[in-house]
């Protein structure tokens, strides 16, 4: 299922719609004396700084103008629509004091910059280390001039319905909140892959919560929060997440290799369903029912053929056909595996050997994230691309012999520059009090106003129309949280 937008369910993770000045954090997580005992509520703070507010400016079509929906009409076929760059609010938490941070893959997905907020105020940016489409993971990495606070990883298999749970993170861009819960369910398959397996919660998920830590009682991660089935769009519905042994998997492979890395044999299984089971003359709806094998796969070269039912696999029954498919990607490659298979009315033991799992044929599959994702030259919240002077240009645009400056390339309509009224030739010699006269020159300011905590940004402008003569000062909003 690639276009997670067809779903009857959306990511929790949502447009930013209030101006948010900060990441803030209340002394305390708000929670009901008689939801939490004194001592988990400390234990829960102690999670607190290792949670993060994410904030990603994605480019997203342009709306057409229109002063009422009932006259509102699409584009004609062909006609290019503008783009805009908007901000979109999500949560985290750090896994690795050097600056690992995990998230949803789809949060990042063509994510033009990446900025994330810790709960004492600072905000530094992101970049993606690597994610995975299916399990909905990404890494983000940032430089902390610090070690920063980690979370610790919990045992989902020990999960049990009606455990108490906390959902941690972002939601509606408000800042870090906590919410309290139970375990709904266990192995929920919301149709986002074949390895299914979701915890669902009744711990209230919103957008923003996409990417926040599912916590336990203990202060422990047993989840990471991702979907919201709804009939509306906010938490009157049943939130999803992760289970945290299956997280780590993916985790670990993505830090390794830089994608999941998985086992195959080769094979497309389907669970038996009652009406299967009856029209095959078993008493049970029990096994996974061979539907195809792929040439000299491993299955093939075990002898596995259409029709066969795996009733057991390294002498245990899976649940399902998604519990027998995440054995078999997680077994590390050469291992041998044990089936024990019913072929018409006889019963066969069938040893399958694991092989690594195509890298091109799982990219096919899994949409790597390298592939789509969009780069600007400077951070597109300010919605400018850039480049050097040329020497021959410069008695054109009037810069002196001892004058530096960049010019606009493209100004990305929607984006506050094109509101505050820069245009492509503009020039700018200045950000802040710094002379400027490469791509690298402006990004390098941002960023030192970005690490001072500056909202906004002055910079010197040479306009390509002037009402006056010589350069001009103009601010711009930096603060990604601030409107």
């Amino acid at each position: 299922m690639k276009d997670r937008q067809r779903r009857a369910s959306f990511r929790a993770s949502g447009r930013i719609v209030t101006a948010i000045a900060a990441f803030v954090i209340a002394a305390a997580p708000s929670l009901r004396a008689d939801e939490v005992n004194s001592g988990s509520a400390a234990i829960l703070r102690k999670v607190v700084p290792a949670v993060v507010s994410i904030t990603v400016h994605k480019q997203v079509p342009s709306a057409p103008a229109a002063t009422d929906a009932a006259t509102a009409q699409s584009p004609p076929d062909g006609q290019n629509v503008a783009p805009d760059i908007k901000p979109f609010v999500a949560s985290g938490f750090v896994i690795d004091p050097a600056g690992v941070i995990v998230t949803n893959y789809h949060v990042v997905e063509n994510a033009l910059q990446i900025m994330v907020a810790f709960s004492d105020g600072t905000v530094l940016s992101g970049n993606t280390l690597s994610a995975d489409y299916f399990a909905d993971i990404a890494l983000i990495k940032v430089n902390s001039a610090q070690p920063l606070a980690v979370a610790n990883w919990g045992d989902s298999q020990k999960l049990e319905l009606g455990d108490q749970v906390f959902a941690a993170g972002n939601p509606f861009g408000l800042g870090l909140s906590l919410s309290a819960g139970i375990i709904s369910a266990l192995d929920r398959n919301i149709h986002n892959s074949p390895y299914d397996d979701y915890i669902q919660t009744d711990a209230a998920i919103n957008h923003g919560n996409s990417g926040g830590p599912l916590i336990n009682t203990n202060g422990d991660v047993v989840g990471v929060d991702s979907d919201l089935i709804s009939p509306t769009t906010g938490s009157v519905g049943l939130g999803f997440a992760l289970p945290s042994n299956t997280a780590r998997f993916v985790i670990d492979r993505l830090r390794q290799y830089g994608w999941v890395h998985p086992s195959w044999i080769g094979v497309k299984v389907q669970q038996l369903t009652f009406e299967m089971a009856e029209a095959l003359g078993q008493q049970q709806a029990r096994g996974s029912i061979v539907a195809f094998t792929w040439p000299a796969s491993p299955a093939a070269k075990a002898g596995l053929e259409i029709g066969d039912l795996i009733e057991t696999l390294d002498g245990e029954q899976p649940r399902d056909e998604r519990a027998l498919l995440r054995h078999i990607a997680q077994a590390p490659a050469g291992k041998t595996l044990a089936m024990t298979i019913l072929r018409g009315t006889q019963t066969h033991d069938v040893a399958v050997t694991v092989e690594p799992w195509p890298r091109v044929d799982w990219d096919k599959r899994d949409t790597p994230l390298s592939v789509t994702e969009p780069k600007l030259s400077v951070p597109p919240d300010l919605g400018l691309s850039l480049e050097a002077v040329a020497e021959s240009e410069r008695k054109a645009i009037g810069l002196a012999a001892d004058q530096t400056g960049v010019m606009i390339t493209q100004v990305l309509p929607g984006t506050e520059a094109a509101r505050r009224g820069i245009v492509k030739g503009d020039v700018i010699e200045r950000v802040q009090d710094v002379p400027v006269a490469t791509p690298a020159d402006v990004l390098s300011a941002l960023t030192s106003a970005r690490s001072a905590n500056r909202r906004y940004v002055m910079m010197l402008m040479l306009p390509t129309v002037r009402v006056n003569p010589g350069p001009e000062w103009l601010v711009l909003p930096l603060d990604p949280f601030a409107n």
